[in-house]
């Protein structure tokens, strides 16, 4: 492994998708080539098509191609979590391997990136049956309404994400239906920005109406408890120290509240929290028309509770 992290870290859970492998690593490459340095981490999520041989296969001649395993079947949250604990990169982007996200949207999904923390993608003229399309607006309705959220397609697996805001947070069993909120409470800008959706090429969806909504109402339950008990980081910084005064106290005043985020004396609190700029990126953008001003402006982080 290349002791230089990448600057990207591309996440994959996989199971049962062996066929769909080969394209799916095959487009990644083409889309990533352009941005720069960049690691493929694909997760097996307990497979019994022989999607772990693939795998195993294919990274025979890739070193930035990387294959974790689960014992068992352990769900699409934690192949995700997993992926996420092992990435390097300065940014992570999820996506799918059933070959319905498009690859080929990643370079917009992290030109959007600029001056925000999450990009999420919105499917546009979802390749799905009604069944799946309808039971995905009912669970963002029920989401959404529940946690004061405005996410349009929580459902669409292709994202990008800045990893620090990933990195603290809790996994749990579902929680990849609600990481740009998650992400959001800790601090993060998110902006939604329209993707491109393919139909299913190889194997059969995993998810269908029961599955969806019921395991959605009961994780929706344990996130508004969560939510209810989350420790909001923007309420610490740091302060500037502040020279003694002739009486040995310091300029500063300790003694009352200050709505002023600086104290009394010349020092400011440190800017670290502020977003790193993004590498410079060579070459013209491959989508002049669908630059970052495309995406929606990017909000404040606010709460709901």
């Amino acid at each position: 492994m290349n002791a230089q992290p990448p600057w990207i870290s591309v996440v994959v859970p996989v199971f049962n998708e062996a066929d769909s492998l080969p394209v799916l690593l095959s487009e990644l490459e083409g889309a990533l080539g352009p941005l720069g340095s960049y690691e493929l981490i694909f997760i097996d999520d307990g497979s019994s098509d022989g999607s772990l041989a693939r795998l195993a296969s294919l990274s025979a001649f890739r070193p930035r191609l990387r294959v974790l395993r689960h014992r068992r079947n352990a769900g699409q949250s934690a192949a995700l979590a997993s992926g996420i604990r092992a990435a390097r990169g300065e940014l992570i982007v999820t996506i799918d391997a059933d070959l319905q996200n498009d690859p080929a949207d990643i370079p917009r999904l992290v030109a959007a990136l600029d001056g925000c923390d999450v990009v999420s993608g919105v499917r546009q003229r979802r390749r799905d049956g009604w069944l799946r399309r309808t039971s995905s607006r009912v669970a963002n309705f029920l989401r959404n309404r529940a946690l004061g959220e405005s996410i349009t397609d929580v459902g669409c697996a292709l994202k990008v994400y800045r990893r620090r805001f990933l990195a603290p947070l809790p996994f749990f069993a579902g929680m990849h239906r609600f990481l740009p909120t998650l992400a959001r409470w800790n601090g993060a800008r998110v902006v939604e920005l329209p993707v491109r959706h393919r139909a299913r090429r190889f194997g059969a969806s995993h998810y269908g109406l029961l599955n969806r909504l019921f395991k959605v109402t009961a994780d929706l339950l344990g996130v508004l408890w969560l939510g209810r008990r989350w420790i909001d980081p923007s309420h610490a910084e740091e302060v500037a120290p502040c020279a003694a005064s002739s009486s040995g106290r310091s300029s500063g005043s300790w003694d009352k509240a200050s709505s002023s985020p600086a104290s009394s004396c010349s020092g400011l609190p440190p800017s670290a929290g502020a977003p790193a700029p993004s590498p410079p990126r060579s070459g013209p953008s491959p989508w002049p028309e669908a630059s970052s001003s495309s995406a929606t402006a990017c909000p404040e982080p606010t709460r709901s509770w």
